[in-house]
């Protein structure tokens, strides 16, 4: 079964109902002790990075979070989730996140006549194949709403690069059974349920 990690700040419900129309059970989980017997785990997220990232602390999800990660079990964020699995977020001050995936999270730069979120359908320019996107073609379109964006460490782990402007920021990315990505699957239509339906057929422990 799928976890949906529940920390007062996710659109828990759309992504279970991603699943739930794939005929998949996911399930919305707020004990971070359940994390420990997992076979696939979601991280979503919308909102504030600090408020998120004091959230999980308070509800003692950091530690599980991080040892669930360096099991290789399924991982999937989704935007916000993508960001809190960084070292630093710079919204709106300095923040540390969970560091599971070095690098940072930083805001667009400005532009003339580019609009800050970005909000909208934009297309996929992948890097590096992975299993989630075995059925995705290139060029394809998701949806996303951010005005941050992650900058890996690391330029292996990056899945999916998108444009928006002049500026190339990563969409997506992929290291061992981890994923996570800056769109939102469970808004993208049949591209997003692709995505999903990859997951949910990942092997789990």
């Amino acid at each position: 079964m799928i976890q949906i990690i529940d920390y007062g700040m996710g659109n828990l419900r759309s992504v279970q109902k991603a699943f739930e129309s794939l005929g998949v059970d996911a399930h919305i989980c707020s004990s971070p002790k359940a994390l420990a017997d997992a076979e696939k785990i979601v991280l979503p997220g919308v909102g504030a990075f600090r408020d998120a990232i004091n959230e999980l602390r308070s509800k003692g999800f950091v530690e599980p979070l991080r040892e669930y990660a360096a099991s290789n079990r399924p991982f999937l964020g989704i935007c916000l989730g993508l960001q809190l699995l960084f070292d630093v977020s710079y919204e709106d001050g300095e923040y540390e996140g969970l560091g599971i995936v070095p690098g940072n999270v930083v805001r667009f730069d400005s532009e003339p006549g580019l609009k800050i979120p970005h909000m909208g359908w934009n297309q996929l320019d992948i890097v590096h194949p992975n299993p989630l996107l075995a059925d995705v073609a290139p060029g394809s379109h998701v949806y996303f709403v951010h005005s941050y964006h992650v900058v890996p460490n690391e330029e292996d782990v990056v899945a999916t690069r998108t444009s928006y402007g002049e500026q190339s920021f990563v969409s997506m990315i992929a290291r061992g059974n981890l994923f996570a990505t800056q769109f939102h699957p469970e808004k993208s239509q049949r591209v997003g349920l692709n995505m999903l339906a990859a997951f949910a057929g990942l092997n789990g422990r």
